[in-house]
């Protein structure tokens, strides 16, 4: 017979279970509402921002990135940033590109849409105020948007139109 695990781990995956379970919407075209958004902002995450400087299976196969590789240049961008991100550039840089890569493709099946939300918004934030801020806010305008559906998807979840709600239904945890 098998010990229970400690006391941490079942908090930690009884907060996983809670951030994985979506707030009931009063109908089918709230989830809708909801949904839209979070899927054209996962498909531009993965396709549109995570491709070049992650390697995905959809990547251009002329940058020569492998799988989860991250872009020869992207560290370099991140370290620029000064103050804490010149310490660790390389990670960064893959936290990064991970958070919009697979944080995108998450947001696309609904599942575990608040985890990768509070990713990406943190992403996000980092883009805004780093990366864009001295670009002037046009340029900024994608990142903004980015994050004011993270920051809903964070409070919401999946809605019924993502593979969270099916999972809660499933486990009993709806």
């Amino acid at each position: 017979r098998r010990s229970p695990p400690p006391a941490p781990m079942r908090a930690a995956f009884a907060a996983l279970r809670t951030l994985a379970r979506p707030v009931p919407l009063p109908n089918l075209a709230a989830d809708i509402v909801v949904a839209v958004p979070r899927l054209v902002c996962g498909w531009l995450l993965t396709v549109e921002f995570g491709a070049p400087k992650f390697g995905l299976p959809w990547s251009d196969p002329d940058r020569g990135l492998r799988l989860f590789e991250v872009a020869y240049w992207f560290p370099a961008d991140v370290a620029a940033f000064g103050g804490p991100f010149a310490v660790a550039p390389a990670l960064l840089a893959w936290l990064g590109a991970f958070a919009e890569g697979v944080g995108g493709i998450a947001w696309l099946l609904g599942l575990q849409v608040r985890l990768f939300a509070l990713i990406i918004a943190a992403t996000m934030l980092v883009a805004i105020l780093c990366q864009q801020w001295r670009n002037g806010l046009w340029n900024m305008l994608p990142a903004m948007g980015i994050l004011w559906v993270a920051l809903y998807t964070l409070v919401l979840g999946s809605g019924r139109l993502g593979l969270d709600a099916l999972v809660a239904r499933r486990t009993g945890n709806a």
